[in-house]
């Protein structure tokens, strides 16, 4: 049960608990999803709001169907305080919520949610294995027949939309964040530090100064020795905030390691990525006050 970070600590005793857990797991989808496509809203990100808004309308579709089936077969709603034990986690946003939706694209969205389907087969095949009552396995088996075409229906939109992005990315011209290397990235970053460094407080200029000069001493060290990754997520032009651009070079510092094969190498490129994320969390909370600038 790799896909699971914990097994369920009992078998699944009664019809009502079952129902009652797959009503607990679609409500908490439903839910995760919809406060997502809030934030992507609220960051002027449409198109990804409106495929959260999805994803969650089709989960509140599942919730209605567990209603329903617990109606016919019991003759009541599933009702919470019959789950005995904390349920397994099935549900990962995988730092969607945190992620700058300007890094984020539709076909990750969906992979996510094709995972977080997975787990959920994953979750209702084992407890089809551990039930002792016939009813409680077939049924537990129904609902793994049910995540699995979730996954498949899932799986063809996360295909749908990797083709989409590639089609849109083929057709687009002018600068972007796809174009350009990694040590121009890290160039970019440093004019745009030095650029809130004239701006700070006095407090921060030392910090987003040293910041500066670090990203110059990567990019002179990835033009001596480049690293090799893939576009990664696509920015339609580079930004001019630096949380995106230190975000994004961290994402393909992790992505580059994964790939990696010479010890030499990795130990090189994770030393970039710790001293990357290290960065982006530096920002992540004092940008904020940055912006501000001096006497707001």
């Amino acid at each position: 049960m790799s896909l699971l970070k914990a097994e369920p600590s009992a078998p699944v005793k009664t019809l009502e608990e079952l129902f009652a857990i797959a009503h607990a797991m679609e409500r908490e989808a439903a839910d995760r999803y919809a406060e997502i496509s809030e934030h992507m809203r609220d960051a002027g990100n449409a198109e990804l709001a409106a495929v959260f808004a999805r994803l969650s309308a089709d989960e509140q579709g599942h919730l209605a169907q567990v209603a329903h089936w617990s109606e016919q077969e019991r003759g009541k709603a599933p009702d919470p305080a019959l789950i005995r034990w904390k349920l397994p986690e099935t549900f990962d946003d995988e730092g969607v919520s945190i992620t700058d939706p300007h890094l984020l694209s539709a076909y990750r969205s969906l992979a996510m949610a094709v995972r977080n389907e997975e787990r959920a087969f994953a979750f209702w095949s084992y407890v089809a294995a551990q039930a002792a009552d016939p009813e409680i396995q077939q049924a537990a088996e129904a609902m793994a027949h049910e995540e699995l075409g979730h996954v498949a229906t899932l799986r063809r939109e996360r295909r749908r939309a990797f083709h989409s992005a590639r089609t849109r990315a083929a057709g687009e011209s002018g600068s972007t964040a796809a174009d350009q290397d990694t040590a121009s990235l890290e160039r970019r970053l440093a004019e745009l530090l030095d650029q809130q460094s004239a701006q700070a407080v006095p407090a921060e200029q030392s910090r987003l100064k040293a910041f500066a000069d670090e990203a110059r001493r990567h990019a002179l060290d990835l033009e001596r020795s480049p690293i090799s990754t893939s576009a990664g997520p696509h920015l339609p032009t580079l930004s001019d905030r630096p949380e995106v651009l230190a975000e994004l070079l961290s994402e393909r510092y992790l992505e580059a390691v994964d790939n990696l094969r010479d010890e030499g190498e990795v130990v090189r490129v994770q030393a970039l990525a710790g001293r990357a994320i290290a960065r982006l969390a530096w920002l992540r909370s004092d940008l904020p006050e940055l912006e501000a600038g001096p006497g707001d």
